[in-house]
C-alpha cells in the first residue's frame, strides 16, 4: 500500500509499516501545499492512504469525493504516538477507499 505522511505525522513511525511504501510530504517537495492540494497531488501519484495529524482536516475539506484514506493520529507527539503503534499500524492496514479514522493517543 502506498502511504503518505503529511508535515505533522512522525517520521519514526515508518518503520513499524515495513510491508507499505511510505514517502513524507516534506521529501516529494509537498510540504508548502495546503490540505486540498496535497490530497489532490497525493491521489494523482496513487497513494491510498494519508497519515496526518490534523484533526481538523475533516471540517476543512470535502472528504466524500476523496478516493484515499485518511488515517488522523489525535496527536503530534512522538512519545505518545509511540505508545500506541499497533492502534497507528491497525488503522493505516485496515484503511478502506474514501475511508476516515481517528487514531486515539493516550497521555503518558
Amino acid at each position: 500500500m502506498r502511504v503518505l505522511f503529511d508535515q505533522g505525522a512522525p517520521v519514526p513511525l515508518f518503520q513499524f509499516l515495513p510491508t507499505h511504501q511510505v514517502s513524507t510530504a516534506y521529501e516529494l517537495g509537498w510540504s508548502h501545499l495546503n490540505n486540498g492540494e496535497l490530497l489532490q497531488q497525493a491521489e494523482a501519484n496513487n497513494f491510498e492512504v494519508l497519515v496526518t495529524t490534523d484533526q481538523n482536516l475533516r471540517y476543512q475539506q470535502d472528504l466524500a469525493s476523496r478516493k484515499i484514506a485518511i488515517v488522523v493520529l489525535c496527536s503530534t507527539s512522538w512519545p505518545r504516538i509511540s505508545k500506541a503503534i499497533a492502534s497507528v499500524v491497525t488503522a493505516v492496514e485496515n484503511s478502506v477507499a474514501n475511508g476516515y479514522v481517528e487514531v486515539p493517543i493516550p497521555y503518558l
